[in-house]
């Protein structure tokens, strides 16, 4: 199995600020990968780099070329989804599928006829006449058309309703699924993706502080419920971290046996978000 994209100690200033430090990253066909982290702690910057937007140091590898060097190469093999709409708004949305076809020799014109007769999307309609909704619906059509082998979501769902979201990543796994494929999703709706990741990278300041697969990292961490009388106890026990709450408070431990929290309280496995908030807040 090919790996499909290699990091080593990769980095990135902007001038003397360090915007990313010494990430280490695997890809394999068939993974999902969730870049998780606030404003500023690196995502776009990492995201740009796979992309050959960016200079870098350090070691990066995308389908065993240098993105930057090679970037040409690189984007036949990658297609890439944001939640700003990159689209030409003047053409039609059977000028786009025309010329998507004439440009990406893997370019499957029936294929993207098919998925945009599935949606309420016109072939005359001008682009900037689109929908928010409509245009990602579209852009995931000519993605999903063109074979590639990894795809770069980030926040592509933003601001869209509940329900096209759910059909978004319906459509998403349906497609991992036809080939030697992966996706990278880069997202603050950590619960609304939680389900489809296999792998995590949870970026703070620019650094990794967790980094493998959804299984690992959450396996790591107990959430207990622990009441007043308690707190001292579970405060002792050295959590990694503390939500307030008037009648009983949660603590969230790393590393420690569910078996030697239980005298503390109700124990269980925390959520996805509740494991970034405390690895957020460490040392904050």
């Amino acid at each position: 199995m090919d790996t499909l994209v290699e990091a080593q100690q990769l980095g990135k200033s902007y001038g003397k600020f360090r915007a990313l430090m010494g990430i280490n990253l695997t890809i394999q066909p068939g993974q999902v990968l969730g870049i998780l982290g606030h404003n500023g702690a690196g995502k776009s910057s990492l995201i740009k780099c796979l992309l050959g937007a960016h200079d870098y140091d350090g070691a990066l590898s995308v389908f065993g070329l240098e993105p930057r060097k090679e970037r040409v190469k690189v984007v036949r093999d990658l297609a890439y989804l944001s939640d700003v709409a990159v689209l030409p708004e003047w053409m039609t949305v059977k000028q786009i599928i025309k010329y998507s076809a004439g440009v990406h020799p893997n370019f499957d014109l029936a294929l993207a006829e098919k998925y945009l007769s599935q949606t309420d999307i016109k072939s005359s309609t001008k682009i900037g006449r689109l929908s928010k909704g409509m245009k990602v619906q579209l852009h995931l059509a000519l993605v999903m058309s063109a074979d590639v082998r990894l795809l770069i979501l980030d926040e592509p769902t933003l601001g869209l309703d509940l329900m096209f979201r759910e059909r978004f990543y319906n459509q998403l796994m349906d497609w991992l699924k036809q080939g030697e494929r992966s996706m990278v999703i880069a997202s603050h709706e950590i619960e609304e993706v939680a389900h489809l990741l296999t792998d995590l990278l949870i970026l703070k300041k620019g650094k990794s502080v967790a980094a493998g697969t959804v299984e690992e990292i959450m396996g790591r961490f107990q959430k207990v419920c622990v009441i007043e009388e308690n707190k001292r106890q579970a405060e002792a026990a050295r959590p990694l971290y503390i939500q307030q709450g008037v009648k009983e408070s949660m603590y969230i431990y790393e590393n420690v046996k569910a078996d030697k929290l239980v005298a503390l309280g109700e124990v269980s496995e925390p959520s996805m978000s509740e494991v970034f908030i405390a690895l957020q807040q460490e040392e904050a």
